[in-house]
This record gives structure tokens, sequence and C-alpha cells, in this order.
């Protein structure tokens, strides 16, 4: 009974051993994919390793060797002294700007805001502004003294501030010595490219 039993069971044995073979022949021996690699690449300009820096806009810049951004301004450009306007250094203007405008004011004053010096059609490569002159070829328009040219800082009382507030323009403007700060304002319009402010104060003697 024994050696029937064996007998049948030696095939499906060996047949079964046979497949077990073949099955590891089949997973074992089919090629595997690679893993796939990614591959980090470096922005055009930038080398392996390096920061990517944020593109900064340069703006203007206006300053005065007189007078520092919220200092006293010496009193020979206002009206206690000579009454001459101040030197002012122009940097960073746009390269695209086609002309500048100047305009400076006294939001203290009793009336309200008093213009003291407007002036356009600068050369945008215009790098200095001397002490009491007006650069070649631009024109200065009306103030609240009732005439074009400088006016210097003259408060009645107490402390003002006075702005003197820079534009690059994308034009030139077409104004007559005659206008004023609004109709300077309405020609500039949308010309404004960039702009900065330069602030300095003074009391009456």
């Amino acid at each position: 009974m024994k050696k029937s039993i064996y007998k049948y069971l030696l095939p499906v044995g060996i047949a079964v051993a046979v497949l077990l073979v073949l099955g590891l022949i089949i997973y074992y021996g089919s090629p595997k994919a690679a893993p796939e690699v990614t591959q980090k690449t470096t922005p055009v300009g930038q080398t392996a390793g390096q920061i990517q820096q944020p593109i900064t806009k340069i703006s203007m810049k206006l300053t005065s060797p007189a007078f520092n951004d919220g200092d006293k301004i010496p009193a020979m450009y206002t009206c206690d002294a000579e009454d001459i306007s101040p030197p002012l250094m122009i940097t960073d203007a746009p390269a695209d700007a086609k002309s500048l405008a100047l305009i400076v004011d006294d939001p203290d004053a009793p009336v309200g805001d008093w213009v003291h010096w407007l002036v356009w059609n600068i050369k945008p490569e215009t790098a200095e502004i001397a002490e009491k002159s007006v650069p070649m070829g631009a024109t200065q328009g009306t103030t609240d003294f009732g005439k074009p040219g400088w006016g210097g800082p003259c408060p009645p009382s107490g402390v003002h501030h006075y702005q003197f507030k820079l534009y690059a323009l994308d034009s030139m403007l077409d104004l007559p010595a005659s206008a004023k700060k609004a109709d300077l304002e309405k020609a500039m319009g949308s010309h404004t490219l960039d702009s900065t402010l330069l602030v300095g104060l003074y009391q009456k003697k």
C-alpha cells in the first residue's frame, strides 16, 4: 500500500519542484527597471551650489553736500542770509529718462503747501546742480513768491520741512515759465519713471 502511494506522489513532487525552479528562474532572470534618476539643473548664469540672488531695482537718489536728509538747511540758502539755491547731487537716474523735474515746497506753511522752486527739462544725465545755478537748458517755473527762480525758506514760526522732490520723466515738457506747480504736475501726468525725496529743515532766526 505504501509503495503504491509513493508511486503516485513521486511524479507529483518532481513536477512541483520543476515548477518552483522555473518560477525562480523567470523571477530573478527578468531585467529590472533601473531606478529613475532626477538630475538637478543649474539656472543660466548661476554656478552649482551658488544661491541665486533677487534682482534689486536701483532707485534714483537726490542728496546735497550742504545738508543731509532730515537735517537743518544752512542759513545762507534762506531769507535770513544770501537766499541762494543749495547744491544738489543726482545719482542713478533711469537710463531711459528723457528729462528730470524738480519741485521744492513747504507743506508746513500756514496757507498750506508753499512752492519755493520749480525746474523742469533738466537733462537726465545731470549729476550736479551747483548752488545759485540752474542746469543749462532747463526751465524755471513760477513759485508762490510770484516769480520764477529759487525762493529760500522763510517760515514765520516753528520748524518747517522743505521737500526737494525730483522726478525722472519719459519725455520733455512743453511749458512756459509762467507755469505753476499744478501745471507742472498735470504735464508730468503718467510720464514719471522714478522719483525721490530729500527733506531739509529750517526755523527762522
